[in-house]
């Protein structure tokens, strides 16, 4: 068997380079090399030089020797073997692993630039890019975004020219057109009249220059029979053109990378539909009176689905009140998320009537026993109502765990509430408790997910969750507080979803509220007109004295004729103008609403469609003694 010398090998070779390979033959070594080597023509080009010893029964057999040369710029087109294997082979799987569309469309053009042309461009229809843009489906000519260009020589004029992120028409009698409408690859060489007709085109100057001499490939992008776009691909004039051989390679690879395309083209569609649904479930705002701080954090159990069973709210309530609310409904995913929205919305509405926590909670424990008919599932809710006004606070739950209560110059303790069973089971009856709080007092309402988890035990997590409320969480902020209370949560993989709620309680200044006891007779209906007068032009809020006094004299006059007893009239300024009157009589007003009755020719009732005209809203809630009818206007 001949035997080859290396000399024979790296002929030309330049230094010592091939002794030192050879030393390392003799050695038993493996050894790499650079080695600079000449050809016929008097050419220089470097050479990576691997030698693997060798050892058998073949004399003369010493190493086996592996010359790896660069393929000049100008000829690395020319074997198509090189070309497939680079576009195909080597990176194309690894970038199928992402569904982001824009990654995708980068890694794509990283494996056409520089392994198949010189300059390169993905466009997509606008419809497939952004399924939400109105008319991309219709459009004509039709609309192509530019997802993303890739060229080698580093001339910022492409970018310049061919901008990425850019919507551009495709007009008809275009090649591109052609692309789009035939799904099938078009090939064009660009002489001095294509060229300038091109940038007279696009108004861009700078592409005649760039596409004069070139040869372009389009590739298209197609899914069930139709295009999705295509690929630009340019070779420059110093590079061999594309071919039929071409041809064939590029389809291949653009029919895998419409796999690829189409996939994380659903997948961000998808992904999007379920974001919107998920995010519309959440609060996008917390309300509360000036004098009241709430911060919240909510963390989803799962990162590919954002929102779960868990849910806050902070909601602002007539006359200087807040209700604050956190659930946890049974489960994961969208399908508990789908719940906790329809609990959210009725919540929103059971607050809008001023119902008390406890009669809240009871009217959603029948809407959940309701849904449980078609899907079985319950729920636990903390709910709290506070009165800034008073400083008193009034809490009920339904099978959560218990609010921790951090006073300013005591201990952090959780509330002793009494349990009901969880919403939707229908055990028991939910009661609340009612105490006064201290200005600066903070209320933490929480999921389960924050103190248990498969690992701890929930009275550990209950421990560290008071640790952390305790001494000095008054003066650090909401913010630091809720951070601290996440602390060691985020990196746990088998967390359930978390929702967090610290508010900050502070009754509103002595000079923002008045009240007046006044006797059950026709004669307090003229002596509140006077106090609400001199009220108003006290706070320097004399434009709406007379509108006031009209409210605080209907609301009187219909107390004195249906309630009897003492009355209390109170104004408060927080947010609004809101005059309250306060009752013994548990019968709730009504508005007469029938036309052409005789009811509606009375005189009675007519004082609260006078309110209704007068007031922003105006509605009744209950309260132990009786009730209280408000009415509220705009400062």
């Amino acid at each position: 068997m001949p035997v080859t010398a290396l000399g024979d090998v790296i002929v030309g070779a330049e230094g010592d380079a091939p002794d030192r390979l050879l030393a390392a033959v003799r050695e038993g070594r493996e050894r790499t090399a650079m080695v600079v080597l000449g050809t016929a023509d008097g050419a220089r080009h470097d050479a990576v030089v691997t030698v693997h010893p060798m050892s058998g029964d073949l004399p003369g057999l010493a190493a086996l020797a592996v010359i790896r040369v660069p393929v000049p710029g100008a000829d690395r087109y020319l074997d198509p073997a090189v070309v497939r294997r680079a576009l195909l082979e080597d990176a194309l799987p690894r970038i199928g692993a992402t569904l982001d569309l824009d990654q995708l469309a980068r890694g794509l053009m990283d494996v056409v630039v520089p392994h198949f042309c010189t300059f390169g461009g993905l466009l997509l229809r606008e419809s497939v890019a952004d399924p939400d843009e109105p008319g991309g489906e219709t459009a004509d000519p039709p609309l192509l975004r530019r997802m993303a260009v890739g060229f080698e020589d580093g001339d910022p004029v492409w970018a310049g020219a061919f901008p990425t992120g850019e919507t551009v028409p495709c007009p008809a009698g275009t090649p591109y057109r052609r692309c789009l409408d035939t799904a099938a690859p078009v090939l064009a060489e660009f002489d001095v009249g294509g060229a300038a007709r091109a940038a007279d085109a696009w108004r861009r100057a700078p592409v005649a220059e760039l596409l004069y001499g070139a040869s372009t490939l389009l590739l298209p992008i197609v899914s069930d029979g139709a295009a999705l776009g295509f690929f630009v691909c340019v070779r420059g004039a110093a590079h061999r053109p594309f071919d039929a051989y071409d041809v064939e390679i590029g389809m291949e690879f653009a029919a895998r990378a419409a796999i690829l395309i189409e996939s994380a083209r659903r997948y961000s569609r998808e992904r999007a539909t379920a974001l919107t649904l998920q995010r519309s479930l959440l609060p996008t705002g917390l309300s509360a009176p000036s004098t009241v701080q709430v911060h919240h954090r909510y963390l989803p159990g799962s990162s590919l689905i954002e929102v779960g069973g868990d849910w806050y709210e902070s909601i602002a309530l007539p006359g200087a009140r807040v209700a604050l609310v956190v659930g946890d409904v049974a489960g994961h995913g969208v399908r508990a998320a789908v719940t906790m929205g329809r609990l959210r919305t009725a919540l929103h509405t059971l607050a809008g009537l001023d119902l008390p926590p406890a009669e809240a909670l009871e009217r959603l424990d029948s809407l959940m026993g309701s849904l449980g008919e078609r899907e079985p599932h319950f729920a636990t809710c903390a709910y709290a109502v506070y009165d800034a006004v008073t400083g008193r606070c009034e809490v009920a739950s339904a099978g959560h765990l218990p609010p921790l209560l951090v006073p300013p110059g005591g201990p952090a303790s959780y509330l002793d509430v009494r349990p009901a069973p969880p919403l939707g089971v229908g055990a028991g009856p939910i009661v609340s408790r009612e105490f006064a709080v201290e200005d600066g007092t903070l209320l933490v309402l929480y999921t389960d997910g924050l103190v248990e988890n498969r690992t701890r035990d929930i009275d550990d997590g209950l421990a560290r969750l008071r640790a952390v409320f305790g001494p000095g969480a008054r003066g650090r902020s909401l913010e630091a507080l809720c951070q601290a209370g996440l602390d060691g949560v985020y990196d746990d993989r088998h967390r359930d979803d978390i929702a967090m709620l610290v508010a900050r309680l502070r009754r509103i200044p002595a000079d923002h509220h008045v009240s007046w006891e006044l006797p059950g007779e026709p004669a307090a209906i003229r002596r509140a007109r006077g106090l609400v007068r001199d009220r108003l032009h006290r706070w320097g809020l004399a434009e709406l004295a007379d509108s006031t006094v009209l409210l605080a004299s209907e609301l009187v006059t219909n107390a004195v004729r249906h309630a009897g007893g003492r009355i209390t009239l109170r104004l408060v300024r927080e947010g609004g103008l809101v005059c309250e009157v306060f009752d013994s009589s548990d019968a709730r007003p009504r508005v007469n609403r029938h036309a052409g009755d005789a009811l509606y020719d009375a005189e009675s009732g007519r004082g609260l469609h006078v309110v209704g005209r007068i007031a922003r809203r105006w509605g009744v809630r209950r309260t132990p003694a009786g009730k209280v009818v408000w009415a509220e206007q705009e400062l």
